[in-house]
């Protein structure tokens, strides 16, 4: 991806031309990231679904544990990997327009600025509020979503994904501030998100904190800009 496995090696994608294959290494690559960033926030919810399923079935009250609970992840893996195609087309318009270097993060510091105000404000917002409320409550989600069957599973895996995407998407984006390949940035990006969703204390106090600190981060890129 743009020369990420040699540096320096290979031609990056904006002028050597997005090939088939390169599209697909794209796609991989951001579904691959995007699994390995959200699964270890989605654990608590996907064990739980686990253990609600095996003892529904160990009570003859279903049947097929197993292939509901790899459903229900399977539902929720769907929802990022559809993300993932929405990234890979947000990266050949950024490639194409030159505002991605290399190492495919941002050129620009009025981009990275506005990206980093944007993912602030959206901090903010009722939907924001909405989706990290579902994201924060297993039992009440597996409660009012409860559906039985494998299907059922992969219908309860989608809008838990749904939730997670409407909570973390604007979050997301900013992998194209720090780089897509910046494994450090990617790795904070990750914590950020699990702390979000599974610490303990008030989840509003530290959304508005973290909102603040985007937009502050933000509102310097623009000022050097």
């Amino acid at each position: 991806m743009s020369g990420w496995w040699l540096p320096g090696a290979a031609t990056p994608a904006s002028e050597a031309g997005w090939t088939p294959a390169f599209w697909l290494i794209a796609f991989f690559m951001w579904s691959a990231m995007m699994v390995a960033m959200m699964l270890p926030s989605a654990s608590p919810m996907v064990l739980l679904y686990a253990h609600v399923a095996r003892r529904a079935q160990s009570r003859g009250q279903s049947k097929r544990a197993s292939a509901s609970i790899a459903a229900f992840a399977g539902g929720y893996i769907a929802l990022w990997i559809l993300f993932s195609l929405v990234a890979v087309a947000l990266q050949w318009m950024l490639e194409r327009t030159g505002a991605l270097s290399v190492l495919m993060n941002s050129r620009s510091t009025l981009m990275s600025g506005a990206l980093l105000i944007a993912a602030g404000l959206y901090q903010l917002t009722p939907l924001k509020t909405a989706c990290l409320k579902q994201c924060r409550a297993p039992i009440s989600f597996i409660a009012m979503h409860w559906r039985p069957g494998v299907f059922g599973a992969w219908r309860m895996g989608l809008a838990h994904g749904l939730y997670c995407v409407g909570c973390c998407a604007v979050l997301m984006l900013l992998l194209f501030v720090g780089g897509i390949m910046n494994l450090v940035w990617i790795a904070g990006l990750t914590l950020f998100v699990a702390l979000e969703r599974l610490a303990p204390f008030d989840a509003t106090a530290a959304r508005e904190a973290a909102a603040a600190l985007l937009i502050a981060a933000g509102a310097a890129l623009v000022a050097l800009g």
